[in-house]
């Protein structure tokens, strides 16, 4: 078996730049498509005459992939190898690109779309763990904090350019928001084929049973939670969803724990840092996706602007994002994870709360310093958090650990977006019943056209244009409680990391990783 980790020698100090840039590309896409499509929405269903719950899973069909294949995606590169699996990913992920843009009308076009956009987060999920590796192996631990801090500024960045490329892109064409992936895709492949990144690999056999739970415990809770907004909390079905896939992820613990050779080796949570560092992550989460959606559709809803303005607080929000993850990886090299992700999670609790102070006021401008304080929050501390978590994993393999951080990340941005909009909806509702009995309504068909009402949503078929002013004021009012919402979330990340890390700065775990007193050595420093 081949060694845990090249810690850059597997590519000359001259390429390593040139590796990075790589795998910046091949995840690029990965990034956009969180929330491009959410932007295009409107304008795909009406073209391809979709039904409301159809365009729904358009979306969702790509996350519920992604965060359940995640775990075997990271698994399968350290198997077969991490450049092999990146390369297989980026195919994978543009060809599903290429044929999502290519989706026929007619009765066939619900099931084509849906289909391909599961294929695209399969082929994220192989992508994305393998990228990491390859930054992890060609980075020694002094410079991998600088390094990570751009790969995850500016892949973390692009999150927040979908919802803008795509206000632009579907001017011309919807099907442009997919195909804008084939030319990225491209790039990346001609970097990977010039830079030549280490291919490390540990031959071993796949765990198929512990592959089968965690695909149906992710899969099925995160359904749930994704579902809990069109379907209601009161629907059984949601909370069998939720409680059946959780129950198939605690079996999937406890056997993992048995087996010779784990899809996840579940003793890698051994690890104090680990552990906090995902706890962190995936609070950080809740918040940090959603956001995206939300302030696009405050944007259109409540402000009456067209998807490509909307989109402008999205691009603060990044802007802060950017700078601040670049300060941030410097402080993780210097002075440990501790002080940037105790310090990025109070920044944005606090970004978030002055924003939430300004929504109800309706002008989009006192808002910009606010929304880039949050993302500067944001920056500092999650490129770190994840950095810091995938050091720790020398015992262990760094694809794999790249695969439970994000199996993480997306399930608690699959949380936050249902507990954040079911927040929104009963708000929304609420403010609007209020509304309309003050106009003279009576009760029943005041609160029957509120719950109608709730369920608008921004698009980019500017049907939001006569939207009567008090039911702008009233989603303001309820994106205001959303957002204080986020800046409680990002508190509790604040305390959950200033409790559980510990400060200065990691050594290398090559050096303190022999058996666990010397990992726990290693948490101590």
């Amino acid at each position: 078996m081949s060694s845990g980790s090249s810690g850059g020698s597997g590519s000359g100090s001259g390429s390593r730049s040139l590796i990075l840039a790589a795998m910046i590309f091949a995840v690029a896409m990965t990034f956009i498509d969180q929330t491009i499509v959410s932007i295009a929405a409107s304008t795909i269903q009406h073209d391809l005459g979709l039904s409301s719950s159809g365009i729904q899973w358009a979306i969702n069909a790509y996350l519920l992939t992604l965060a359940a294949l995640f775990a075997f995606g990271g698994r399968l590169g350290d198997i077969l190898g991490h450049r092999l699996m990146v390369v297989i990913g980026v195919i994978i992920f543009a060809a599903a690109s290429a044929l999502c843009g290519a989706t026929p009308a007619g009765s066939g076009a619900e099931a084509w779309l849906i289909t391909f956009r599961a294929v695209q987060g399969a082929g994220g999920a192989l992508m994305f763990p393998a990228a990491i590796a390859i930054v992890v192996q060609t980075f020694d631990l002094r410079s991998r904090g600088r390094a990570l801090a751009l790969f995850f500024g500016i892949a973390g960045g692009l999150t927040a350019i979908g919802p803008i490329a795509g206000g632009y892109l579907i001017e011309w064409t919807w099907r442009a928001i997919f195909w804008i992936n084939i030319p990225v895709a491209l790039i990346a492949l001609i970097l990977i084929a010039l830079s030549k990144p280490p291919n490390e690999r540990h031959p071993a056999p796949i765990d198929y049973r512990g592959l089968a739970l965690i695909v149906g415990g992710v899969g099925l809770s995160v359904f749930g939670f994704q579902q809990s907004a069109l379907w209601g909390w009161g629907n059984a079905a949601i909370w069998a969803s939720i409680v059946v896939g959780v129950a198939l992820l605690v079996v999937f613990v406890a056997v993992e724990r048995r087996t010779q050779s784990p899809l996840i080796n579940v003793r890698i949570f051994e690890n104090r840092t680990f552990s906090v560092q995902n706890i962190v992550l995936g609070v950080a989460s809740m918040a940090f996706i959603p956001v995206f959606f939300f302030a696009s559709t405050y944007g259109q809803i409540a402000l009456g602007q067209k998807a490509t303005t909307s989109s402008l607080a999205i691009l603060y929000f990044f802007i802060g994002f950017v700078v601040f993850a670049q300060i941030g990886g410097r402080m993780l090299d210097r002075a440990g994870a501790k002080r940037p992700v105790v310090i990025g999670c109070a920044l944005a609790a606090i970004g978030f709360a002055l924003w939430a102070g300004k929504v109800t006021d309706l002008n989009g401008g006192s808002q910009t310093i606010y929304i880039i304080i949050a993302g500067a929050g944001m920056g500092l501390m999650l490129g770190q958090s994840n950095t810091d978590a995938i050091n720790r994993a020398a015992r262990y393999s760094y694809g794999e650990a790249t695969g439970i951080t994000q199996t993480v990340r997306n399930y608690g941005a699959s949380l936050g977006f249902a507990i954040l909009g079911t927040v929104l909806i009963n708000r929304f509702r609420s403010e609007i019943t209020s509304s309309l009995t003050s106009r003279g309504m009576p009760g029943p068909a005041a609160a029957a056209e509120a719950s109608k009402l709730a369920q608008l949503q921004g698009g980019g078929s500017g049907s939001t244009a006569t939207i009567p002013p008090f039911i702008r004021a009233d989603f303001a009012s309820a994106i205001e409680v959303v957002l204080y919402g986020m800046a409680i979330i990002m508190g509790i990340a604040a305390l959950v990391a200033l409790r559980g890390l510990r400060g200065g700065v990691q050594q290398d775990p090559q050096a303190a990783a022999a058996d666990g007193r010397q990992d726990r050595a290693t948490d101590a420093v």
